[in-house]
């Protein structure tokens, strides 16, 4: 039975008049096939569907890519694709352009002649922006994750721990309770170091009377989680509250506000103007939020230089902040999907300003 993700790709082609395309990308291979494997190239036309492995995944393969076809491609993969395709009379063949260097490219060119290379770019990728069911659902269990994550710190984070033990922690905690590991480096940022906004864990021991910025996501069954939370030591400042109350009502505007039919450069605004309003937009310096799926980073982005249109099916972030670089910062970040009439929230954690005496 042909999966509706192939159906999907196979529109796609036909709008570029595209006869058979080869998908060599990790993510977009087990997005199309379900296939898990390390290795692997899925080869599509208007009437075939091709997984092409080795040895060692032939029994892996067949389990779990239902409606392909799986081939052992031996020795040469590119000797078994140019085999295929003019088996079945392909011409012309779309290769993804982002995740073929130029050196393979050349063996391509070479290999598969007298068929046509065609440079594609997010042909797989913007199938994937509209996340369905079956994938909510995942990425709502990679959110309760997260969400668990940050309760389980709240008891380790004291003065004394460093930001390396910290994170190591956290990160244990997400592999003991599913996760194949982290869905990025995760940031542990603490004091004067939480004004770096890609601040990963260092050797720094965590103080009292600053901020700790955690940034953190897990990687469960093939879909990400991305979550950050601020939370004080001992007896922050005054100044330290002020910029919290700030992204806090910065990031709740935006929750109460986003809506389908927006641009991400309108979504954007709905953060960056309150952050502004305050004397704080020069301290905000990167976009309100970006896309999430089986990839931290997907499209589409929550910046002030997208026009694409937020569409139902869509997860997003939405992750202001305030940086005061030799003093601290604060980022509070949620996951959601763009629904029919707004969003619905995948990570719930609280974000009321928590202090850990």
């Amino acid at each position: 039975m042909v999966s509706t993700r192939v159906v999907r790709l196979r529109e796609a082609m036909e709008l570029q008049n595209m006869e058979a395309v080869l998908i060599t990308g990790d993510v977009n291979r087990r997005y199309l096939t379900g296939f898990t494997g390390s290795s692997g190239y899925v080869l599509i036309t208007g009437q075939k569907a091709w997984l092409l492995t080795d040895f060692r995944y032939l029994t892996q393969a067949a389990e779990q890519a239902a409606g392909f076809e799986i081939v052992d491609h031996g020795a040469s993969v590119t000797g078994t694709v140019q085999s295929l395709l003019t088996q079945e009379g392909i011409k012309r063949v779309g290769f993804e352009e982002e995740n073929v260097v130029f050196a393979t490219y050349r063996t391509y060119e070479e290999d598969l002649a007298p068929i046509t290379l065609v440079p594609l770019s997010g042909l797989v990728e913007e199938l994937r922006i509209y996340k369905d069911e079956q994938e909510l659902a995942l990425m709502k269990e990679a959110a309760d994750l997260a969400d668990r994550t940050f309760v389980h710190m709240l008891s380790v984070l004291k003065p004394g721990i460093s930001e390396w033990d910290a994170a190591l922690e956290l990160e244990t905690f997400m592999r003991k309770n599913g996760a194949s590991g982290p869905s990025f480096d995760t940031i542990m940022a603490s004091g004067e170091r939480s004004a770096l906004p890609h601040g990963v864990a260092s050797s720094r021991i965590i103080q009292s009377n600053e901020l700790v910025t955690m940034d953190f996501g897990a990687l469960l069954n093939g879909y990400c989680s991305d979550i950050t939370r601020t939370v004080g030591i001992g007896n922050p400042s005054p100044k330290h509250r002020e910029i919290y109350d700030i992204v806090l009502e910065a990031q709740l505007h935006t929750l109460e506000f986003l809506r389908p039919g927006m641009t991400g450069r309108e979504a954007d605004a709905l953060a960056r103007d309150v952050i502004t309003r305050y004397g704080y937009g020069e301290q905000f310096g990167h976009s309100t939020g970006h896309g999430l799926g089986m990839e931290v980073h997907e499209a589409p982005r929550v910046s002030k230089l997208s026009d694409t249109v937020l569409k139902p099916g869509m997860v997003v972030t939405v992750e202001p902040g305030i940086y005061l670089p030799g003093f601290g910062g604060v980022r509070i970040e949620d996951d959601v999907v763009i629904t029919e009439t707004g969003i619905r929230r995948l990570t719930e954690s609280t974000k009321e300003y928590t202090v850990i005496a």
